[in-house]
C-alpha cells in the first residue's frame, strides 16, 4: 500500500520521520519501483539497492544547500521518488517525461547529467572548491559512487587532487560487487577482501580506540609508539588503500540498515578532510528475481510480477544489431585464434556472454576503464594480435586521446565495434552515441563503416579484421533489418548502389537504409522515382560512386542517425568541393547542433524527420525546389 511516499514533496520531510517510518518508505519506494516495470523497461536492480541508503542520506543532509552527487546515475529513482517527482515518476523514460538519469533540468538536487561512470568524485572536489571560493563553507559536500565506476583513471585523479586541496567531502563508496556485471580486477580483489575481513566484527574498533589513547611525548619515545600505532592501524585497519591516498576510511557498513546509516552520516557529517564510507549494498534487494540475477535486472524488458517471481512480458521482433555483431564475433574468434574481444565492464550489453565462455583466454573485461581498453587493444596489435574494441560509442568517446595517440598516430589495425552508434531512445543524451562519425572520421589512417543492414555487419567485420589499419563499425540500438538484395562485397571505400533514379538520389550512411528504400517505393507511387545508395564507408568515400551521383541527380539527400556537423553529409560536401563539383542540390538530413532528448526510438526519429515520413517529405520539398521539376507531369 503506497500511503507515504506521494505525500513526500521535499525531501526534509524524512529528517521528521523515525527509523521504522523510513523502513516502511523503502517498502513502498521498492512496490513504485516494481510496478514500472509492468509498463517499460528501465534501470531496475542498481535502484533496488540503492533505497535505504537515499533515504539515509535525506534524513540526515540538506541537499537543497548541501550538495549530492550520483554515479552513475541511473541509481537516481529513489532520490526523484523522495525529492518531490514522485507524482511524474510515471512518465520516467518517456518522451516528454522524466530522464531515467539526474536532469537539473528537472529539480535542483540534480546537479549533474550523470549517464557515465567515475566523474562524480572530480565534480564534488570542484564544487567544495567553488563553496569556499564563494564563502559558503558550511555546504556538505557528498559523492556516491559504484564500486564499478571505482577503477575508472578519473576517480584516483581526483583523490589525489581532494587529498592535496584537503578537502572536506564525503565520497561514499555503494560496494555491490558489480558493475553491470560482477567486477573484475585487482580493485575488485581488494573490495572482496574487506568484506570478508573478520576484524570488523569489532577487534578493529576496539584496538584502534586502545591505540587513539596512547600519549605521544615529542621524543624518541613518541615516534617508537607512532611507528608501532601506525603499524598495527596497517595490519587491523581495512582500507588502507584509501588512507594512503589521504581518505580517511571507515567501514564497512550495511547499506541496507537504515539506522546504522543514519548514525555514520550524523558522525561523518562534519569531519574535516576527505572521508571514504565504505556502504555493503546489494543490487536487486528486496526482490527476489533481482537480488538472485542482478545482470538480468539490471535492465530488464517489462514484466508482470507474480509474487517473488518475475513473468516477462512477450516481445516479438527481428534480432537485435548487437545479438548479431555478437556472433560476428563469436564466428571470427572461432576461425582466427588471433582474434580477441575487449569490453568495459558491458559484457552483458553487448550480449558477449557466450564469447566469454567460450574463449576466456581471448576475452577481456577492463571493467569501466575504457582510455585503458583502447591502450591495451594497440598493446595486443603491436604483437600481431588482431583485437576487437566492443564498446558503447558514447562511452568509447573517453578514449578520444587513445584511438588517436595509441591507436591511429601508431596505424595498428584495431577494430572498433561502437555499439549504441544513433539514438539510444529512453536512455536519452548522455548515452545518444550520435557523434562518433565526427570524431572518428577526423584521425588519419582511421577507416568509418556504417552498415545498412544485419548483412552489412559481418561482411564489414570480416573485411576489417583482414585490413592492416584501424577500422570503426557502428551499429544503433534497434532491431536489425535484412535487406534482400545480392548482397554486394564489402570493400574499401565502395558504396552499394541499390537503385538509380530518374530524378534524384538518396545515399544513406548506416541503417536508416530500410526507411530510404521504403520512402523511395512509397515515392515511385507518387510519380517520383528516387534511386537509393548505401554509402558503407563514411571514409573513405567512394568518390567515383559519389560524385556521379552529385553530377548526374537533379538532387541528393543524405541520410544518417548522427550529427550533421562532422558528419557524412559534411564529408560528402567536403568532398564535392575538393572536387569542384555543385552542391546547392544537397540536402543532408541528420541531427542539427543540439542534445537530443529521451524517448521512444520511434518517436525520436520521427521528430528528427529522418524516419520514412521524414525522407519522403524532404524529397518531395526538393523536387518543388528544382525548376526542373515545376512543369513536369509530376504535379499537373
Amino acid at each position: 500500500m503506497i500511503q507515504t511516499l506521494p505525500t513526500i514533496q521535499s525531501p526534509l520531510q524524512l529528517h521528521k520521520l523515525s527509523v521504522s517510518e523510513l523502513e516502511k518508505l523503502a517498502d513502498e519506494i521498492r512496490e513504485v519501483l516494481c510496478g514500472l516495470l509492468n509498463s517499460r523497461s528501465a534501470h531496475f536492480a542498481s535502484n533496488l539497492g540503492v533505497v535505504e541508503l537515499t533515504l539515509a542520506l535525506h534524513s540526515v543532509f540538506d541537499f537543497s544547500r548541501d550538495r549530492l552527487i550520483w554515479d552513475t546515475g541511473h541509481q537516481i529513482y529513489p532520490h526523484k521518488l523522495v525529492t518531490g517527482r514522485f507524482h511524474q515518476f510515471e512518465t520516467i523514460r518517456m518522451r516528454g517525461g522524466l530522464m531515467g538519469y539526474p536532469n537539473p533540468l528537472e529539480s535542483d538536487y540534480d546537479l549533474f547529467m550523470t549517464g557515465h561512470a567515475g566523474c562524480s568524485v572530480s565534480t564534488m572536489v570542484g564544487l567544495r572548491s567553488g563553496d569556499l571560493l564563494n564563502n559558503e563553507p558550511d555546504r556538505k559536500a557528498v559523492a556516491v559512487i559504484g564500486d564499478g565506476a571505482l577503477p575508472s583513471g578519473i576517480v584516483f585523479e581526483a583523490f589525489n587532487n581532494a587529498a592535496e586541496l584537503e578537502s572536506d567531502l564525503l565520497v561514499v563508496l555503494n560496494d555491490n560487487e558489480m558493475s553491470i556485471c560482477p567486477r573484475v580486477g585487482g580493485l575488485a580483489t581488494y573490495l572482496d577482501r574487506l568484506r570478508s575481513n573478520p576484524i570488523y566484527s569489532g577487534l578493529k574498533t576496539e584496538v584502534v580506540n586502545i591505540l587513539n589513547k596512547v600519549p605521544l611525548f615529542g621524543d624518541p619515545a613518541e615516534r617508537f609508539l607512532q611507528q608501532i600505532k601506525e603499524g598495527v592501524k596497517a595490519g587491523m585497519h581495512g582500507g588502507m588503500l584509501f588512507e594512503e591516498m589521504g581518505f580517511r576510511y571507515f567501514g564497512p557498513i550495511d547499506g541496507h540498515d537504515i539506522r546504522i546509516l543514519k548514525k555514520y552520516f550524523a558522525m561523518l557529517k562534519d569531519q574535516k578532510g576527505p572521508v571514504l564510507l565504505h556502504v555493503l549494498t546489494r543490487k536487486g534487494h528486496g526482490f527476489k528475481p533481482a537480488a538472485e540475477d542482478p545482470v538480468y535486472f539490471h535492465t530488464p524488458p517489462a514484466f508482470e510480477r507474480c509474487g517473488d517471481k518475475a513473468v516477462p512480458k512477450s516481445k516479438g521482433g527481428l534480432k537485435a544489431y548487437t545479438n548479431h555483431a555478437a556472433d560476428s564475433i563469436m564466428d571470427q574468434m572461432t576461425h582466427n585464434p588471433k582474434v580477441t574481444v575487449i569490453t568495459a565492464a558491458m559484457c552483458q550489453g553487448n550480449k558477449l556472454e557466450a564469447v566469454r565462455e567460450s574463449f576466456p583466454d581471448r576475452f577481456f573485461d577492463v571493467g569501466i576503464c575504457e582510455s585503458h581498453a583502447v591502450a591495451f587493444a594497440a598493446g595486443q596489435a603491436k604483437t600481431g594480435i588482431r583485437p576487437i574494441v566492443d564498446i558503447y560509442s558514447t562511452f568509447l568517446q573517453r578514449s578520444f586521446d587513445q584511438v588517436f595517440q595509441e591507436v591511429c598516430l601508431q596505424n595498428l589495425p584495431v577494430v572498433f565495434m561502437m555499439d549504441r552508434a544513433g539514438l539510444t531512445a529512453n536512455d536519452g543524451p548522455t548515452h545518444h552515441g550520435t557523434f562518433d562519425f565526427g570524431y572518428m572520421r577526423i584521425l588519419p589512417n582511421m577507416v568509418v563503416m556504417a552498415p545498412g543492414d544485419a548483412n552489412d555487419l559481418g561482411a564489414m567485420l570480416d573485411f576489417a579484421l583482414q585490413h592492416d589499419s584501424p577500422t570503426a563499425i557502428r551499429y544503433p540500438k534497434d532491431d536489425a533489418a535484412e535487406i534482400r538484395r545480392s548482397l554486394q562485397p564489402v570493400e574499401l571505400g565502395h558504396a552499394e548502389v541499390l537503385s538509380h533514379g530518374e530524378h534524384g538520389t538518396i545515399i544513406c550512411a548506416g541503417t536508416q537504409l530500410h526507411a530510404c528504400l521504403a520512402a523511395s517505393a512509397q515515392l515511385k507511387e507518387d510519380g517520383i522515382d528516387v534511386g537509393v545508395i548505401n554509402a558503407r564507408f563514411v571514409k573513405p568515400l567512394d568518390k567515383k560512386t559519389l560524385s556521379e551521383a552529385i553530377r548526374t541527380s537533379s538532387f541528393i539527400v543524405t541520410v544518417e542517425e548522427a550529427m550533421l556537423m562532422g558528419g557524412f553529409g559534411s564529408a560528402l560536401l567536403e568532398m564535392a568541393n575538393e572536387m569542384q563539383l555543385r552542391t546547392d542540390h544537397i540536402k543532408r538530413l541528420g541531427i542539427d547542433d543540439r542534445f537530443v532528448e529521451h524517448g521512444d526510438r520511434h518517436e525520436l526519429l520521427a521528430t528528427l524527420g529522418i524516419d520514412q515520413a521524414g525522407i519522403v517529405e524532404t524529397v518531395r520539398q526538393m523536387v518543388k525546389i528544382h525548376s526542373e521539376f515545376e512543369d513536369s507531369q509530376i504535379y499537373k
